[in-house]
C-alpha cells in the first residue's frame, strides 16, 4: 500500500533524486545554495541583492517572528491555511497521516525554506493537510495570507521571491519522498543520511557532520523504522568506519564510500 502511495506521489512531483552522488555534490547547504545562485545566473535571473524573503515577510502586516520548541505542534491536518511560513532557524518536518493511522515524512525542512503555502493558492479556502512539528527548536517569520498576495500584487519581484522559496521546498519534498520508496530499511538509513549531508551538513577535517542532534527514535519517525532498528543499522555504519555518533550529531566519514553503499 505504502508504494502505492509512494509512486502516486512521485509521479506527481516527476524529478526525484536524480543520482545519489551527484546529489551530495560539495555535501554542504552552502554548496547547495552557490550552485542555486549559479544556475539562476546563467539562465538570465538577477539574484536579489538588497532584500531577502524573510526581509519582506517581516515587513508585511500581521507579519511576526514565532519559535516553537522541539518535537512540539506547527500545525495539524485540518486547521485553517491562512499563513505563509520561513524558517529562520531550526528544522521543520512535514508529514501525513493516512487512514490506516500511519504517519508518513514528507519533508524535512532546513532553514530559509518556505511551507504553508497552500493559503496562497486557495485564498483561505482549504484547510491544512499536512501535520508540520518541529524537528528541532524553531525559529519562524510568519505573515498572513492575505497580506503575502497583496505585496505580490503590488511588487513582482515579490512572487520571484517565492517562486525561488517554493522551489526549494518542492525540491525538499521530491529528496525525502524518494528515500522513503526504499523497502530495505539499510538503504534507507543511508539515503536519508545522505539527503541529511547535503541540506544540514557543515564541513570538517573528519567529514561533513549534520548540524542536529539526532535520536535514534526521531530518526526511526522520520523514515518509517523503529528505534531498535535504527541503532543495530547504524552501529553496522560505525563499525564500518562510516559514521561516527557523538552527543547526538552524526558526522559522516566518507560520504562517497557511504553513496556507494547505497548504490
Amino acid at each position: 500500500m505504502l508504494q502505492v502511495i509512494y509512486g502516486a506521489l512521485l509521479s506527481v512531483l516527476k524529478t526525484c533524486l536524480a543520482d545519489m552522488t551527484g546529489a551530495i555534490r560539495g555535501f554542504s547547504r552552502y554548496a547547495i545554495d552557490n550552485q542555486t545562485n549559479q544556475q539562476s545566473s546563467r539562465h538570465g535571473f538577477q539574484q536579489p541583492t538588497t532584500r531577502t524573503l524573510i526581509d519582506v515577510l517581516k515587513a508585511l502586516d500581521g507579519a511576526n517572528t514565532e519559535q516553537v520548541e522541539r518535537s512540539k505542534t506547527i500545525f495539524f491536518p485540518g486547521d485553517p491555511a491562512e499563513k505563509v511560513y520561513l524558517i529562520r532557524r531550526g528544522a521543520v518536518r512535514l508529514s501525513r497521516v493516512y487512514e490506516s493511522g500511519e504517519e508518513i515524512t514528507v519533508a524535512l525542512l532546513r532553514e530559509n525554506s518556505l511551507f504553508g503555502v497552500l493559503s496562497l493558492i486557495t485564498g483561505h479556502r482549504s484547510d491544512r493537510f499536512y501535520h508540520a512539528d518541529a524537528f528541532t527548536r524553531v525559529e519562524m517569520v510568519t505573515a498572513p495570507a492575505a497580506s503575502v498576495l497583496q505585496a505580490i500584487e503590488e511588487d513582482a519581484g515579490v512572487g520571484l521571491l517565492l517562486l525561488q522559496g517554493l522551489s526549494s521546498r518542492i525540491l525538499q519534498t521530491e529528496t525525502m519522498i524518494e528515500t522513503l520508496t526504499h523497502r530495505d530499511m539499510s538503504s534507507r538509513l543511508v539515503s536519508f543520511l545522505l539527503v541529511l549531508c547535503r541540506d544540514f551538513g557543515v564541513p570538517g577535517q573528519k567529514g561533513i557532520t549534520i548540524d542536529l542532534k539526532l535520536s535514534h527514535q526521531s530518526i526511526a519517525e522520520a523514515i518509517g523504522s523503529t528505534r531498535v532498528t535504527i541503532t543495530r543499522l547504524l552501529g553496522d555504519l560505525r563499525n564500518s568506519g562510516l559514521v561516527n555518533i557523538e552527543r547526538k550529531k552524526i558526522t559522516v566519514l566518507d560520504p562517497i564510500a557511504l553513496a556507494k553503499r547505497f548504490n
